[in-house]
């Protein structure tokens, strides 16, 4: 079994920054290099956007929407998975959850149901 939990969400003005950090315990250990996971954002009840990830290691290319803006990192000894937010816009506002699965990406990894384990989210509000 894999908990993951997210922190850092909050309030910020158009033009600011934000980090959001996720950690992950149990049965998972970065340091293998084996596990894919991604950050997904999501508004009400519409589907999960994907907006970022990593796969055993190596950063995947992020969401259209997100790039030069957003970043994602992993910090291995702790288990925990960051994605900096600079320069967030108000369509950034939602909720904000990290996925993981076990086992390096597929081509399916941009879908939210490609992964098994899930945090509760954070919530991001952007105002201009």
């Amino acid at each position: 079994q894999v908990h993951l939990e997210e922190s850092g969400g909050g309030s910020v003005e158009s033009g600011g920054s934000l980090r959001l950090s996720c950690a992950a315990s149990g049965d998972v250990y970065m340091s293998t290099r084996n596990y894919c996971v991604g950050w997904f954002r999501q508004v009400q009840e519409n589907a999960r956007e994907w907006v970022a990830g990593i796969d055993g290691g190596s950063t995947l290319y992020p969401s259209a929407s997100v790039m030069g803006r957003f970043t994602i990192a992993q910090e291995n000894i702790r288990n925990t998975l960051f994605l900096q937010m600079n320069s967030p816009k108000p369509e950034d506002t939602g909720t904000y959850f990290c996925a993981l699965q076990s086992g390096r990406c597929d081509s399916n990894y941009r879908s939210a149901n490609a992964y098994v384990y899930w945090g509760l989210g954070t919530q991001v509000t952007v105002s201009s």
